[in-house]
Formats: structure tokens, sequence, C-alpha cells
């Protein structure tokens, strides 16, 4: 493995600070992009998003130019990645161990890792715990994932791949790393920004490539879709079988449309 770490290119002995922000409070953004055949997808998308949330968490905005630098330098120093994701981190940098800031500046860290191919076909559970929609922080990607890797072992231990939140209100939201779609009625139907769900990269994709319509879903609703898929960077469109305890036929017709138009799309442009 191969990391950049604020500008130099080394190996994973790498180490940021104890005191680094990131760490001792979560103060920090991310995105995590796809590699295919050892080549990323949508950089362009990811690097707006993780300009948004910097900007939103308070971060000085990242050197987009020194970002787009170092991941040219771990993909090429790691060409052969057949699929994978590339993360890249951006945090408050060295800080006090409270709250406050420090003035040392951000901390940055691109790594590039190969993983397996998720499954086409997976199951969802829901979890007794709520998306925030009015919290600081929602909407962004932070490195705050607590309760994502909470919900996630929750979903885990109930025979799922993905956690569904509810938001406080009790409309759906999102999963702990990816975006919901249902089908009511032949339409394809996805949870609003406003419930707090994150502006995910392949959410956006199938949104402007196939169509479909954003609005509020009450949670309880969910068990009345025709069919149900997850989207997010790594899983693409990946329909899902069941819900709880409530069985969907995977992949829908509706489902099977989106991933064919979503799979050639990305095959004819690599950043969209």
């Amino acid at each position: 493995m191969r990391i950049w770490l604020n500008g130099a290119l080394l190996d994973d002995e790498a180490t940021v600070s104890p005191l680094d922000h990131g760490l001792t409070t979560g103060d920090g953004v991310f995105e995590t992009i796809k590699i295919e055949s050892g080549r990323p997808f949508a950089v362009r998308r990811h690097l707006d998003r993780l300009v948004r949330s910097a900007v939103g968490l308070g971060l000085p905005a990242p050197d987009v130019a020194a970002i787009e630098s170092g991941i040219d330098a771990v993909v090429a120093a790691d060409p052969g990645i057949p699929f994978g994701r590339l993360r890249i981190t951006y945090t408050g940098g060295v800080s006090p161990l409270s709250s406050d800031r420090g003035t040392s500046g951000p901390t940055v860290v691109i790594a590039t890792q190969e993983i397996k191919r998720p499954s086409p076909v997976s199951a969802i559970v829901t979890v007794p715990w709520v998306r925030n929609e009015r919290s600081a922080v929602a909407g962004l990607k932070t490195t705050s994932y607590a309760e994502n890797v909470r919900a996630l072992a929750y979903a885990k231990e109930r025979g799922g791949s993905e956690a569904i939140f509810a938001n406080t209100i009790g409309n759906l939201s999102e999963g702990t790393g990816s975006n919901i779609f249902c089908v009511y009625d032949g339409e394809l139907v996805t949870p609003t920004l406003a419930s707090g769900a994150l502006a995910g990269v392949t959410r956006g994709l199938v949104l402007e490539w196939f169509g479909g319509v954003e609005r509020d879903v009450p949670l309880e609703h969910l068990f009345d879709a025709e069919e149900i898929f997850l989207t997010s960077t790594t899983r693409d469109v990946q329909a899902i079988h069941r819900v709880d305890d409530h069985a969907l036929p995977a992949p829908g017709t509706i489902t099977a449309q989106v991933t064919k138009i979503f799979t050639e799309r990305s095959l004819e442009n690599p950043n969209p």
C-alpha cells in the first residue's frame, strides 16, 4: 500500500500525530472513490463534495490541485488494482486535546486499497436509531462515523449488509454509507436531501442518467415498495431482496434498467 500524506508518497508505515483532531475528536471529512481496472471514477464530483464538506465543517477549503496530484501519485504507485477504493481524508490537523482547533493546518491522507466486489443483491436492516436531519453536520461527509459503525454492526448481526436510518420525524433517510431508492407504482423514488441523507455521487448520477423523484417517504412505507436498491461508490446499484423479514424480488425490472444504464454511462465517461 502506498499512502500520500501531506504531499509525500509513503508506505503503510505512514503516521499522523496522536494529537490530530481527526483522531481525537473526529474533526475531519473524507471521500471514497471507486477504482475500476486501475482507474478512479468520478473524481471531479468527489472533490467537489470534499470541498463542500470541509467548508461546511468550518475547515479551510482543500487545495484541490494538490489533492489531484496525490490521487495521481497513489494510483500510479499501485496501478494493478482491479477493483478497489481510494480514500481521501482531510482533518483539522494537530490541535489541543479539546474541541478547539489548532493552527498547524489540515492533515491530508490519500490511500488506495483493493477490495472484493460487493454482491449485486443484498439485504438491509432498519435500525432503532435515527439520522438527525437538523444536525450541524447533516449532509456533510465527516469522519465522525461512530453511529454508522454501531448501526452497521447491528445490521450485520441480523443478516444484512447495510443499516437503514429514518430521521427524527420518521421519514426514510439513508444507509450508513449508501442512499436508498424505492419503486412505488412503477415510479422511482428517493428521499430528499432534507431528510438528512448525504448527496451521494452515485445517487446524483442515477437521478441524472435515469430519472426519479425526490420526496419524503415515511419509514413504514419502505415495506410497501415494489423494488428497492441502494447506491454508493463501491456498490454502484445494488438490488435488495430483503428488508428486515420482508422479502422482495431482486433485481426488479426498474432496478435492472437502472443498473444497465449506470454501467453503460460509467464506461463511456469515467469522470462524469
